[in-house]
Formats: structure tokens, C-alpha cells, sequence
């Protein structure tokens, strides 16, 4: 149950993050990336333990950088921390003991993290979407371009006004 939970709820937020343009953003997919890998440390704080914080923050930290990798060069990566971090949830009881964590959280968490990757990457195949790839896209020249006549309009008013 906990699997088919995660999977519903990750194509629930997916598609409702393209329905009202949330993740029109490229900041939105490392976001959920860095969200997703900060529940462990959240589960090691209430299981008390200061050995299995500092594991599960190390942990954290690995994919919280590839998040910000994702962000500021190549979207892909974000899908690859979300993936990895499903990989992750699936050998996590047996790679660190972490009594805070619910029984059946590595299951609803592992399906919520791989949807959410096939989404995000279902989004570019099958979408007129820019490549994941940052890039000085038209897109962004053309709002350069925006920008650029709104000063040339302030600046001809300036020079028709005399100043």
C-alpha cells in the first residue's frame, strides 16, 4: 500500500505542479530533491541517536549537492538525486540503522522519489519543454530583449521630455 501511496501522490503533485506552472521554474524539481533527502535527518533527530544523525546528515548532503548540481547546470541531475534517493530508500534499513524511521517509509518514499524522476524526465520527452540543460535559451534573449525595449522606452521618453 505504501508503494502504490507514494506513486499516486508523486503523479498528483507532479501533474499539479504543471497544471498551475509551478515547475515552470527550474528551482521546483531540486527543491523536491533536497525536501525528499531531509526526511531522514528528520527521523534520525526523533530517534534520538547523534551517531545516526550525522549519517543520515552525510547522506543528505550527497544529495543535496547533486540537487544543486541539477539546478545550476543540468536539470537531469535533480532527476538523478530523485532516482538515486528512491535506490537509496529501497538498501536504507540495511545501510544505516535509523530508528526513527516509520516501517514503512523506504517503501512509500522510494516509489514517491522514482515516479517523481520519470515525471520530471517524462515532462522533457514528451513536452515542448527546453532542454534540462542551463543555456542562454531564446526564451530567456527574448526576455533580454523585453527588458532592453522597456529601458530604450523609458530612455526616449527621457530624451522627448528634454532631460
Amino acid at each position: 500500500m505504501a508503494y502504490l501511496i507514494g506513486l499516486v501522490l508523486a503523479l498528483g503533485v507532479g501533474v499539479l505542479a504543471t497544471a498551475v506552472r509551478l515547475d515552470r521554474d527550474r528551482a521546483f524539481y531540486p527543491v523536491v530533491a533536497i525536501v525528499v533527502a531531509s526526511y531522514y535527518v528528520l527521523f534520525a533527530a526523533m530517534g534520538g541517536s547523534t551517531r545516526t544523525l550525522i549519517l543520515e546528515s552525510l547522506a543528505m548532503g550527497a544529495f543535496v549537492g547533486v540537487a544543486v548540481l541539477g539546478f545550476r547546470f543540468d536539470l537531469r541531475l535533480a532527476a538523478i538525486a530523485l532516482a538515486a534517493h528512491g535506490v537509496f530508500d529501497a538498501v536504507h534499513p540495511q545501510l544505516i540503522a535509523n530508528a526513527g524511521v516509520p516501517p514503512w517509509w523506504p517503501a512509500f518514499c522510494g516509489s514517491y522519489d522514482v515516479v517523481a524522476a520519470a515525471y520530471l524526465v517524462a515532462l522533457w520527452r514528451f513536452s515542448r519543454a527546453a532542454s534540462p540543460r542551463f543555456s542562454f535559451s531564446l526564451r530567456q534573449a527574448g526576455d533580454c530583449g523585453d527588458q532592453l525595449r522597456r529601458v530604450d522606452r523609458f530612455r526616449q521618453v527621457d530624451l522627448e521630455a528634454g532631460t
